[in-house]
């Protein structure tokens, strides 16, 4: 039988099974377990009452948390002239068009998030096996295929976080490092819950919002009490 460490079993201790909290009190136990080596990502969890295999359910959109995720985003943007110019003195990590769709296709890809100006997209459309699988397709609807690259790069480095919910109707994402104060993290959690709220889908029946988790890298779930959100 596997033996549970010492470092494991601290984080677990006077947590009770099944209980919920209130995000102040679940928020002060996460950081208090965050005993990792490194500055370790304060990860949410929720699980919405919809099945996104049908249309009108599912959860997609992005938001921008008031504090940042405290993550360096590294910014690809594909844009040709001024709008690449546009994009560079924004602070993108890279610029390019055909060049760039081709050091994709061949597998490199060294940034964790994509923007692309709408002419772009019959260059960027054919990388949709290469970028789709790791979440990296520019998406109208998610504000990463625009003219307005200089924006979608600020955003994208100030720390805005894209959601979609999985199969099971779970949406996760990191909400802050745990090294940032409690009030910024429950900040940023609200402006999370908020953003998934607004985004319920007409089809969803019944309760939307049914459990929501906090988390470290390294450390337990907390499960948290809905009506401290509010």
């Amino acid at each position: 039988m596997a033996k549970t460490g010492k470092r494991l079993k601290a984080a677990y201790d006077n947590l009770k099974p099944g209980a919920a909290y209130a995000l102040g009190e679940a928020l002060k136990m996460i950081k208090e377990r965050a005993t990792a080596k490194f500055d370790e990502t304060v990860e949410i969890s929720m699980n919405l009452g919809i099945d996104p295999r049908h249309a009108d359910q599912m959860v997609r959109g992005v938001v921008e948390l008031p504090h940042g995720t405290g993550k360096t985003v590294r910014v690809a943007v594909f844009a040709k002239g001024a709008k690449a110019d546009e994009a560079k003195a924004a602070g993108a990590d890279v610029v390019g068009a055909e060049d760039l769709a081709d050091t994709v296709q061949g597998g490199q890809i060294d940034f964790d998030r994509c923007i692309a100006t709408p002419d772009m997209m019959g260059v960027v459309g054919k990388l949709g096996k290469v970028l789709g699988p790791r979440g990296l397709m520019p998406n109208p609807k998610l504000g990463t295929v625009t003219m307005n690259v200089a924006e979608a790069v600020r955003a994208a480095k100030a720390g805005q976080v894209q959601f979609r919910a999985e199969k099971a109707g779970i949406v996760h994402a990191g909400v802050g490092k745990a090294s940032f104060s409690e009030q910024a993290l429950s900040e940023n959690v609200k402006a999370f819950v908020d953003a998934i709220n607004k985004a319920k889908p007409a089809g969803a029946k019944g309760t939307y919002v049914k459990k929501v988790s906090l988390s470290s890298t390294m450390g337990p779930g907390v499960k948290l009490d809905i009506a401290s959100l509010a």
